[in-house]
This record gives structure tokens, sequence and C-alpha cells, in this order.
């Protein structure tokens, strides 16, 4: 069994904390700051090309040091299916601001292929976590034979048996109460979502690789628990929302200051897979959950227009349930800040992350 300080010099970070990859959200500067503050710093790529990636990566290697996690997603693309049913529901927006649907597809989450495992051995990240399962057996052979550290995200006990058993490093448990995207790969039924108190001990029993926390955590005393819950690290994603360096717009900022943040629900409107946000206009005018909504990632096809006319009403604002938390840091010093709460709540002097 790996212990919690063997985990942490091998994730080669001060303190095991991870950022959470939050595309549109989260970048460079995001990255560079909580790396400055010992965490790992993370990269989402599913929204990236090759080009782009590349770019963005050597510019975090020349901001800041410490570990970089590439982060990916897993889903199957598989045909294209029919959306027309999701089109006529959203005429009345298309009407509103004289749009219609895209006549050229805009570009979509795309999963790990061989592009990237090709990026990924030229780069050699210390970290490459996946989402939403795992690649073929080959592409992960890849990454790892790049000497990268692999993780992978489970929703549930079954999930993360399955990672374990497929050969991951170590276990992202994905509580629901996290923002953005589930995970989850095995299993059809959403209401099967489990909470983060619930899925960390339960993960640590069934498994025997680490256990990262994900979900919630969004200050000291969150790390403090999910640590003596077994957990080995923490990934926190909402709480970096509010730093400066994050991406978002300006109502998401404020949203995120608002009542509004303690009732974020899941919704499957903009991707077409089950993802947690702050309800805005179009999550209030159709309900979180349509079943006109295409599968995972096409929904967000005929969404493209509005979201370029309305970014506030028909763009996401994702956000954990715990984002409300979160304080408008510099990334470097919530890092800090965070780190040293947890440690103070464990009794702990020192950065030996010991219980």
């Amino acid at each position: 069994m790996v212990t919690r300080a063997s985990f942490l010099k091998r994730l080669g970070s001060a303190h095991p904390i991870l950022l959470a990859p939050m595309a549109g959200a989260g970048g460079v500067g995001l990255a560079a700051g909580a790396m400055a503050g010992g965490a790992v710093g993370t990269l989402p790529c599913a929204m990236l090309s090759p080009g782009a990636l590349r770019s963005q990566y050597s510019e975090l290697r020349a901001r800041a040091a410490g570990p970089i996690n590439l982060n990916f997603f897993c889903h199957r693309l598989g045909a294209e299916p029919d959306d027309s049913a999701w089109r006529a529901l959203l005429e009345p927006f298309y009407a509103e601001f004289h749009v219609g649907p895209p006549t050229t597809p805009p570009p979509l989450r795309a999963p790990f292929d061989a592009a990237m495992a090709d990026l990924v051995e030229e780069l050699r990240p210390e970290i490459v976590s996946f989402h939403f399962g795992l690649p073929d057996p080959p592409l992960m052979d890849r990454a790892r034979g790049a000497g990268a550290l692999i993780l992978a995200s489970a929703t549930s006990v079954a999930e993360a048996r399955w990672l374990a058993a497929h050969g991951v490093d170590a276990v992202i448990a994905q509580g629901w109460e996290a923002g953005g995207h589930a995970g989850r790969f095995l299993g059809e039924d959403p209401a099967a979502q489990m909470g983060l108190m619930a899925l960390v001990p339960q993960v640590v029993d069934a498994v025997d690789v680490p256990v990262i926390a994900a979900g919630g955590i969004a200050d000291g005393r969150g790390i403090a628990a999910a640590l003596l819950l077994g957990a080995s690290a923490v990934q926190i994603g909402s709480a970096y929302l509010h730093c400066p360096e994050s991406l978002i717009h300006e109502p998401h900022r404020d949203l995120l200051a608002s009542e509004a943040a303690e009732h974020s629900l899941f919704t499957n409107l903009f991707s077409g897979g089950l993802a947690r946000g702050i309800p805005n206009r179009l999550m209030k005018a159709l309900g979180p959950i349509r079943e006109e909504a295409p599968r995972f990632p096409y929904a967000s096809t005929a969404l493209a227009r509005l979201r370029t006319a309305d970014p506030e009403g028909f763009g996401p604002c994702w956000a954990g349930q715990a984002a409300r938390i979160g304080r408008p840091l510099p990334a470097r010093t919530l890092t800090e800040h965070l780190a040293a709460d947890a440690l103070a709540l464990l009794g702990r002097t020192d950065t030996g992350w010991q219980l």
C-alpha cells in the first residue's frame, strides 16, 4: 500500500492539493498561481488542439516550477445523434436573437487520441489524468511510458474498482458536490451519484491505490476532513474560480459570491452530459434536465450561436456546492492559505502531511 508521504513525493508538489481541470475557466495563469503556492497545476485539454496545448504547456513551464497535470476526456463520440427535437425546443430563443443553429458544427470536446498521446510523449508531463473512464490500453500505455503518473475519476465504488483493476496509479473520488461534469462512466442512473463523505472512505477501503478526494472541498476544513477519511490528496476547483487569474466572465464571478451559488444543480443542457452549475436563464426556462438534449458532447452544438449572443444566459456557470466558500485571493495566496489552514486543523506545524 502506498503511504500518503510516498504518494505526495511521487506527486511532486509541496502540498497534497491538485487544481481541478476547468475548461474555459482554468488556464496557464491559474495553474501557475496554484503551482507557486505548492499545488499541482492542471491544464484542461479536452477543448484544446495539439498546437494550443503545446503552447499553453510551454508557457506554464516557463512561468512556474512544479508538477503539471494534463487532463483529458475519454468519452466515445460515436455517430452524431439527431438533435432536431433539441433544436425545436430552442427555436423561441433563436427567434429572439435572430440567429439559427450553426451551419458548421463548432469544435466539440474531444477524447484522448493518438495525436494527444504523441504530444504527451513529446511534453512528458508529470501527471496525466482522465475523465469518463480511461482511453484504450495502447493509448494509456503510451502516457505511462512517457513517465506520467496516471489518475482517473470515479463517481462510485464500482468505478473506482474498475479503474484500479485497469492500472491507474491513483483514483480521484469525485463526489456529486463537484462542479462541472461528473466523470460517471459506468451505469446510467444519475440518481445513483454519491456524496463525498460516503464515497471517499468506501473507495479507500475498496482499492489498493491512493485516493484523491474531489467535490465540495473549498477550504482547510474540507481538506482536513478528506484526509481524515483516508484520502491521500484533494482536488479543488470551484474555490479557485474566485481567483483573479480564473478566466470566467464577470457575471459568473458575481454569481459565485451571491446566494445563487448555494443552489447549484445538475444539468444536461449545455453539453448533454451531467454537470453541476448555477442556474441561469436557459436552465430556468427549460428546467435543468431535458430528454431532448442529445447525448454528450453533442448538445452544445445547437447552443453555439445562443452562447455567442448571450454568454451569461446560454453558457454554463459551472460551480460546485461549496463554491460560495471561496475567497477572491490570488491563486498562490489561496493555495498557501488552504494548506496552512488544513495543517493547523490537523495539528501539524510542518509540511509532512502525516496523520
